[in-house]
């Protein structure tokens, strides 16, 4: 009783300064307000084909949650613990009758909240553009891309949570959250395409390094979930479709989601050290 009260209480405050915070109000507003532009646009083109501005948006949705998400995840949770030990109101609270778990897992729960929101508004914007002018069909498959995006924000907050935990100022757990989206977004994908055709990567390794990548793992899912195909994603993709069957969209999700745990342990083992006597 006592660890879900502390918990509660930690996530609430966590979920407040999140949604006070100017940055991460900005991201979201930028997020809600592309979306809602991308769904105007395939609208505007589609014409009178509703179930093409449906795909167009979903599609191009996921595009702008591969950009966006991961940054907005990354930087949020680069600012989490850095921020408190630089400001000196870590030692404060680790002074506290409140468990070391209890705080970190209270802070991780309310950033996760704030993410999980930004995330439901921008496709909740999109959506009613949608619904609005008759084009929101098959609201499953739309549900589905929100979790994934979720997802997808989660594994990158908890890897900027492992980020702030490693580093004791906020400029260099920042610095190292955006030097990772450039890794796992440009160096994941275009620098993978390029190393593929150098080295001339079989289907097999394209198909590891997909796997091992949470923002190629999101793409593989979502491109999947929408089309019900992995043809657009070329040899790696119908690989995958051969080697895993059905069994495909469950492992991306798989893939993604484990960064999760991984990423929120190995953050907790840097901070229980920092503070073991």
């Amino acid at each position: 009783m006592g660890w879900a009260r502390s918990a509660r209480i930690l996530a609430g405050k966590e979920l407040r300064d999140a949604l006070r915070n100017r940055w991460f109000v900005a991201y979201s507003a930028s997020l809600a307000v592309l979306s809602l532009g991308l769904a105007f646009l395939a609208l505007a083109g589609a014409g009178y084909g509703q179930v093409a501005g449906f795909g167009r948006t979903a599609a191009s949705m996921v595009n702008l949650m591969m950009l966006l998400v991961p940054l907005m995840g990354l930087t949020l949770g680069a600012q989490s613990l850095a921020g408190e030990r630089e400001r000196g109101s870590l030692e404060f609270w680790l002074a506290q009758p409140v468990d070391l778990l209890d705080f970190y897992l209270g802070k991780v729960v309310g950033l996760g909240l704030a993410l999980a929101a930004a995330v439901g508004v921008s496709f909740g914007a999109a959506g009613l553009a949608l619904g609005a002018a008759g084009s929101y069909r098959d609201p499953q498959t739309f549900l589905g891309l929100v979790e994934l995006t979720v997802l997808l924000g989660w594994a990158n907050l908890a890897i900027g949570v492992a980020i702030s935990a490693a580093v004791r100022r906020s400029g260099t757990a920042l610095s190292l959250a955006v030097a990772a989206w450039l890794v796992l977004g440009l160096v994941g994908s275009l620098g993978l395409m390029g190393t593929a055709i150098v080295l001339r990567l079989s289907p097999g390794w394209l198909l590891v390094a997909a796997f091992i990548n949470p923002l190629e793992s999101y793409r593989v899912a979502a491109l999947y979930l929408l089309s019900g195909s992995t043809e657009l994603l070329g040899p790696a993709g119908l690989y995958a479709a051969d080697l895993l069957g059905p069994y495909l969209p469950l492992v991306f999700h798989a893939s993604l989601a484990l960064w999760i745990p991984a990423a929120l342990v190995a953050g907790y083992l840097g901070l229980q050290r920092e503070v073991r006597p």
